[in-house]
């Protein structure tokens, strides 16, 4: 049996959870922490040339700056290596292993940049160091591509090569096929190493499958303290450690590890927690980017069977390589469903001919200037629509929905209650009939527009076609990136505040743009300037 060693990247993966930004005594804490624990192998950041030099950060730009931070630390039996994303970090960055702290680096890149990352493997090691070459999403790799990567890792001869199982997609019969793919075709004397993530809850499983493989090369096995790390988090190395010390006769401390958790670690779990959730699930579940689910999850309006529909649509290397304008194009085309509303758009017009129309948004001031509504519904006796959703205190003659999020939450409601739904083509209901309207959604979206389908600016569209002249609106505050936008936080987008500005642009000058065809009149307060399509003051 080949010697097995545990190394620890808390301080490099779990960066991603706070910038890096340790602090400088909780990057010497930890790191003797793990020293005394007994870790065989401590990773404490990564080399970044783009990045300035910053006492209290584990991301440095070059090897003096790791000195600087640890070079008065007593490393004992402990191997310290740093991690480069390949062509992050050019080789004049590099001092010789003779006068750095580290003794090892790790390189990390994607399959198609293995040729010259192998290259650089070879510059570092000729400069002294341990190399590390990382597999980054390693399940990506065609059992020909991996032979490939092992002719050119057999070229260089690192220390090891380790499986990156980047979106935590591994279950053991892929982690074994790696395994034995790469065990038999390398060079006896080059060590394998995994490198867990936790979208399926299968780290600490896979590192003892792995711990359990019998070989005669060097294994490495990574963790972090608490799992701390990127999405899903890694692998827990207290847990890896009390497996090796009950099976593998190790004497890891792993009190000094706890320890760590306890003062060192938790002040960053709550404000950017880490480990298994739905998220991740998702986006390993369809081997794809976790940017991609993001990316649909924030735009609030799909439920997750849908968001799910969508993430299977994608293919090929795209599925792992994020592309903002693909998934943009895939999540328009599934909420398309076309249909012909000419029939709906006509019996709406019969309904809605010469009616005062009041349109009902969720903004704040629906509940704090309700009496200028009331007034308004007293003297004026308007027909009313409520956009995604049901106000409290005015009863909607009809239900805009362009929104299958907020339709799902609503739909139980629908049962219990009457109300006349006007839906867009993408919101599915519970059966044929459950919508009294339906109308086209791409007719309705904006596809030049950065969030194309803004609601207000969708049902505006709708009335326009059907001939309304005039409408008053209620609820419809305009955005903030500072101050609530809703009167039910529940309702809020995550990503309203951010895009606040925008929002205020875009919706005002919509509002302009069409004052010739339609007068436009809100009752209540807000940050949209109609006349010149500019944001007032929020």
């Amino acid at each position: 049996m080949g010697d097995i060693k545990l190394l620890d990247c808390t301080l490099r993966d779990g960066g991603y959870l706070n910038d890096w930004k340790f602090g400088h005594d909780n990057l010497v804490s930890i790191f003797e922490r793990l020293v005394d624990a007994g870790v065989d192998m401590i990773e404490i950041g990564f080399l970044d040339e783009r990045r300035p030099f910053d006492m209290d950060r584990s991301i440095m730009p070059d090897t003096d700056s790791v000195g600087k931070i640890y070079g008065r630390l007593d490393r004992k039996q402990a191997m310290v290596v740093g991690m480069i994303d390949y062509g992050t970090c050019g080789i004049e960055h590099i001092r010789p292993r003779s006068e750095s702290f580290l003794d090892g680096i790790r390189v990390i890149f994607k399959k198609h940049l293995r040729e010259p990352a192998l290259r650089y493997c070879r510059e570092l090691k000729d400069l002294g160091y341990n190399v590390f070459a990382q597999l980054v999403s390693v399940t990506s790799y065609s059992d020909e591509e991996m032979m490939d990567l092992i002719r050119l890792a057999n070229e260089v001869r690192p220390y090891a090569v380790s499986m990156v199982d980047t979106y935590g997609l591994m279950h053991q019969n892929n982690l074994m096929h790696y395994f034995r793919l790469l065990d038999e075709h390398l060079a006896p004397e080059i060590g394998l190493g995994y490198h867990a993530h936790n979208n399926f809850q299968m780290g600490y499983a896979n590192c003892i499958a792995m711990l359990s493989m019998k070989t005669e090369r060097t294994l490495v096995v990574d963790g972090t303290i608490y799992g701390m790390g990127k999405s899903a988090g890694n692998a827990p190395i207290e847990l890896i450690a009390m497996h090796m010390n009950n099976s593998l006769g190790r004497h890891y401390h792993i009190s000094q590890i706890l320890e760590a958790i306890d003062s060192n670690l938790v002040q960053f779990y709550h404000p950017a927690s880490w480990g298994y959730n739905m998220f991740y699930y998702i986006a390993a579940s369809h081997d794809c980017h976790p940017n991609y689910v993001a990316y649909l999850m924030n735009k609030q309006t799909l439920s997750v069977k849908s968001i799910m529909a969508v993430l299977r649509k994608l293919e090929g290397e795209k599925k792992l390589l994020y592309d903002k304008n693909y998934i943009e194009e895939l999540y328009v085309e599934y909420q398309k469903n076309e249909v012909n509303d000419e029939n709906d758009r006509r019996r709406l017009a019969e309904c809605l001919a010469g009616k005062e129309i009041l349109v009902f948004g969720p903004g704040v001031t629906v509940k704090t200037q309700q009496e200028k509504i009331r007034e308004y519904l007293r003297t004026s006796h308007p027909t009313v629509v409520a956009i995604n959703y049901v106000p409290e205190a005015f009863a909607p003659d009809y239900i805009f929905l362009s929104n299958s999020k907020r339709y799902l939450r609503l739909a139980t409601r629908f049962t219990q209650e009457s109300y006349t739904v006007i839906a867009t083509s993408n919101v599915t209901g519970t059966s044929d009939d459950a919508f009294a309207y339906t109308l086209n959604y791409s007719s309705l979206i904006d596809a030049e527009s950065e969030i194309p389908d803004v609601s207000l600016v969708m049902l505006l569209k709708v009335l326009l076609s059907i001939g309304c002249a005039r409408v008053h609106l209620a609820g419809f505050d305009g955005y903030s990136s500072e101050t609530d936008n809703y009167h039910n936080m529940e309702m809020e987008y995550d990503f309203v505040k951010s895009k606040a500005a925008y929002l205020n642009r875009y919706i005002s000058g919509f509002l302009n743009g069409i004052k010739d065809r339609m007068e436009v009149h809100f009752l209540t307060d807000t940050r949209y300037d109609v006349q010149t399509g500019r944001k007032t003051d929020a």
